[in-house]
C-alpha cells in the first residue's frame, strides 16, 4: 500500500489490531519533531491529518478540527497538556540522542536517560500537546 496515495476508504479498512489516533493542535509540527527527534516517518501530512510510521507501527495524527462533529472533541482540555496518563514508548529509539534533540523541537526532557530496574535505559520527553514520548532501549 503506496502511504502517500492511498484512499481514506482503503486506509481505514486496511487497519487491525490496536490502533492509536493522536489529537493535535499543529499536525505538521508534531509530524517534524516525530521525525526529526524520533526518526519516524510521517505520510501525507496536511493541517489536519497525517499517517506516521515508527518501524512498522502506524498511528494517525488528526488535528482538532476534524473532530468537530465527534462527542470525543468536547472532553479535550482548553490549554494543555491534554496527553496526561499516556505514554507512548519507543522501544527502537535511543534515550541520548532523542532526549539531546528534543529541546531543540519544543520538547520538553521530564526525565532524562535513566537505566531502570525493569532493563531498560528510557528518558520521558513531553511534546507541546503533553503527551509523553518514552524513548527505550534495553541495557547492557
Amino acid at each position: 500500500m503506496d502511504l502517500e496515495t492511498v484512499s481514506a476508504a482503503t486506509f481505514g479498512q486496511s487497519l487491525h489490531g490496536l490502533g492509536v489516533n493522536i489529537l493535535v493542535r499543529d499536525v505538521p509540527g508534531q509530524c517534524n519533531r516525530l521525525i526529526a527527534v524520533f526518526g519516524m516517518m510521517a505520510h501525507r501530512v496536511n493541517a489536519d491529518f497525517a499517517i506516521v510510521q515508527y518501524g512498522d507501527a502506524l498511528f494517525q495524527l488528526h488535528s482538532d478540527g476534524t473532530y468537530a462533529a465527534n462527542p470525543y472533541l468536547a472532553l479535550l482540555p482548553e490549554n494543555p497538556p491534554r496527553g496526561a496518563g499516556i505514554e507512548l514508548r519507543l522501544y527502537d529509539s535511543d534515550p541520548d540522542t532523542a532526549a539531546a534533540l528534543a529541546p531543540a523541537y519544543g520538547m520538553t526532557v521530564l526525565q532524562p536517560p535513566t537505566d531502570k530496574p525493569h532493563g531498560l535505559r528510557e528518558a520521558y520527553l513531553l511534546c507541546p500537546e503533553g503527551y509523553a514520548w518514552v524513548p527505550s532501549r534495553p541495557l547492557d
